[in-house]
């Protein structure tokens, strides 16, 4: 048992720890490559897709393969990726690196829940469960910093290697190892249904993100997410006609089970988003080092680790309402005052309201998701598990994206309207920008015009740094706002009572 829970504790810790790597170091991809945040996003928001999307066709995988065949699959196919990414010459590359890591990466988690659920017996998970919390917390502790540290010394691409003798270690340990938990059975793969929720999540995913360089009038945009929709609606369809689902959409036939998926959602696009936005404020607005950026985010994740417990000890006598309604209100004020983050902010302050937002998603987190799982009978417990994990991943994404692009888009309109009220034909401006020219040429020895293009670029640059810091503030206002849904719907949920197996659906 022991050995077993190494191992697949083991691949589920690299995979959590090659996603919470990379965050720090998307500003200085962006400039490696030479990408927009909207581009760069997409290492971030297509593997979270990719997750999701995967996460409901491992059921079928563990039935038709077995967990120990799908568990060194997933594996290959992470250390595969993580080479690919590694040695990536160009961004559409180190794409493609990630989509493959994210297939693996899919996989392992949900393997991780059913082999737990299936070796153990019941009065045996609560260990096994805190043992995987325990995975779950350290890997996005350490993360931040480790890359911080890594990318400031050497470069991003360490991060990709460091993962790889690990994961080696760990298909090696499997093959030797590991053993089939799980029966197997030819179960049929609902491939019209795979279909349709790829292209609809992906239409939606690829629309929020262009949005931000096309904006939301545009053609492609609207065709894009006219595609997306048209095939969710068909998702849908299949999934309520079809004998054997890959989701069974039944399950929100439960109330409570629905708006805990909702609200879970909802908090996870907030949640990523921060993840993205906020080092790009530290490092290419505010010029902090990538380690300093890691340091940052360390103590939010330490707090969060050592909350959830908590949580989940009040969470047992109280339920999830009171507990989400408090970490929504703390979640919705700290991403209200991430939208008031100027040039000067000081790096404790933004220290402390990162810190306080993490403690108020501590609360959030399992006691809503376990609230909505309490009210689904045994038999559709696995069918939840996925829907509620699919429905979080994918509004991960489509957070991210969204914001992204709504801090692009405002980063540009703010521009805009700079460049119209400070214009070298405007009499007052071009007098001021002479002087100040012809002082540095004094200073210099240069020309007056070589030190009036030397202020040019200085307010240029200026308006640039002043411009982005608005759109990051816009994009948290966004945030606050969704936030703010959330918390309103947190009032309407109730203690679950788990059913009877022989309860109508509904």
């Amino acid at each position: 048992m022991g050995q077993l829970m190494t191992v697949i504790m083991l691949g589920a810790f690299i995979a959590i720890l090659n996603q919470t790597l990379i965050n720090v170091a998307i500003p200085h991809i962006m400039i490696d490559f030479n990408v927009s945040a909207n581009v760069v996003q997409w290492l971030v928001t297509g593997y979270m897709l990719v997750n999701g999307v995967m996460i409901p066709i491992t059921a079928f995988l563990i039935e038709r393969f077995g967990s120990r065949r799908m568990f060194i699959i997933a594996m290959v196919l992470f250390t595969i990726g993580a080479v690919i990414c590694a040695l990536a010459p160009s961004f559409s590359v180190m794409m493609i690196g990630r989509v493959v890591q994210a297939t693996g990466a899919g996989i392992i988690m949900p393997l991780m829940m059913t082999i737990i659920l299936t070796v153990f017996p019941t009065e045996k998970r609560g260990m096994a469960m805190a043992m995987m919390g325990i995975v779950l917390i350290f890997a996005p502790a350490i993360g931040p910093t480790l890359s911080g540290w890594i990318v400031q010394t050497y470069t991003w691409r360490i991060l990709f290697y460091l993962v790889l003798p690990i994961s080696i270690i760990d298909i090696v340990l499997a093959f030797l190892l590991l053993q089939n938990v799980t029966k197997l059975s030819k179960v049929s793969f609902d491939f019209w249904g795979f279909l349709f929720s790829t292209i609809g999540f992906g239409g939606l995913l690829y629309a929020f993100s262009e949005a931000g360089s096309w904006g939301w009038s545009s053609g492609g945009v609207l065709v894009t997410l006219a595609i997306g929709v048209i095939s969710l609606i068909l998702f849908v369809w299949r999934e309520l006609t079809v004998k054997e689902p890959m989701l069974n959409l039944r399950v929100f036939g439960y109330d409570i089970f629905t708006l805990t998926t909702i609200v879970g959602s909802i908090i996870n696009m907030a949640l990523f988003a921060a993840m993205i936005l906020l080092p790009i404020y530290l490092q290419n607005i505010r010029g902090f080092t990538p380690l300093q950026s890691g340091l940052l985010l360390l103590p939010g994740a330490v707090l969060m680790g050592i909350m959830q417990p908590i949580a989940g000890r009040i969470f047992d006598r109280i339920g999830a309402r009171l507990l989400a309604v408090i970490g929504l209100v703390i979640t919705t004020i700290t991403t209200w005052e991430f939208s008031r983050l100027t040039g000067d902010t000081s790096y404790a302050h933004v220290m402390l309201l990162y810190c306080m937002r993490m403690f108020g998603m501590s609360f959030l987190m399992m006691p809503v998701m376990t609230e909505g799982m309490n009210q689904l009978p045994r038999r559709l417990t696995a069918h939840g598990t996925a829907t509620s994990n699919t429905m979080r991943q994918v509004a991960g994404s489509l957070g991210t994206a969204l914001l992204v692009s709504v801090m692009s888009n405002r980063a540009n309109f703010h521009m805009g309207n700079i460049s119209n009220a400070v214009t070298t034909s405007n009499p007052f401006i071009l007098s001021e920008v002479s002087q100040l020219g012809n002082g540095i040429a004094a200073m210099s020895g240069g020309s007056p015009e070589t030190g009036t293009q030397i202020v040019i670029g200085q307010l240029y640059g200026s308006a640039m740094t002043e411009s982005t810091i608005n759109g990051i503030n816009d994009a948290f206002v966004v945030a606050t706002l969704i936030t703010f849904v959330a918390l309103v719907l947190a009032f309407f949920i109730r203690r679950a009572r788990h059913p009877e197996e022989d309860e109508p659906l509904g």
